[in-house]
């Protein structure tokens, strides 16, 4: 198989199954209906990415690469990251799907993602330079205000639905809110 053919193959089984993980989780997804849905033989979902886990790591590295890519973090704009993540999350509401997948069937009993890691670190030690700057709140530690920042910014998917009649029902006016609690949380 040609360079391309494969990578062009490896491409329509991560899209295939970006929509599969998230209609139907890990355990629920099936590697037949990938395959289909990619127009390529089952057999090459063990090829290219060794078993069901493996495309889905696949499928989420793509996730943090997009998340990345579309909400960059800049530590001395706290606030301005939560609103691109918001503004992500809106746009993307699968890949949200998709992370909460994620935290119900692997994060307890799978290696954490490198790709996670490394992006989360990066992040964390940003925060880090911008406290010693004076920029950011120092009554939390760089990975606790990234772990709020994360939580604020997805807070309306993750909430059950008896919450969401209780609040602003417009994104615009849910964008709002998140980035001014992030404002206000890390304020020095």
């Amino acid at each position: 198989m040609p360079t391309g053919d494969a990578q062009e193959t490896r491409r329509r089984l991560v899209e295939a199954a970006y929509s599969e993980f998230a209609a139907h989780g890990i355990a629920g997804a099936r590697v037949d209906r990938v395959a289909a849905t990619a127009g390529v033989n089952k057999a090459l979902i063990y090829f290219h990415f060794g078993n069901k886990e493996g495309l889905f790591t696949a499928v989420f590295e793509q996730i943090v690469n997009q998340t990345l890519a579309e909400a960059p973090m800049d530590a001395a704009d706290l606030p301005g990251y939560a609103g691109r993540l918001f503004d992500a999350g809106q746009a993307h509401p699968d890949a949200l799907r998709l992370a909460t997948w994620h935290r119900l069937e692997r994060a307890a009993d799978h290696a954490p993602l490198q790709a996670v890691l490394e992006a989360n670190q990066s992040k964390i030690d940003a925060i880090a330079k911008a406290q010693a700057a004076g920029r950011v709140t120092t009554s939390y530690t760089p990975a606790e205000i990234l772990a709020l920042v994360l939580t604020i910014a997805n807070m309306w998917t993750v909430m059950t639905p008896e919450m969401h009649l209780a609040g602003p029902t417009d994104s615009t006016t849910r964008r709002a809110l998140v980035v001014t609690a992030v404002a206000t949380l890390v304020n020095p």
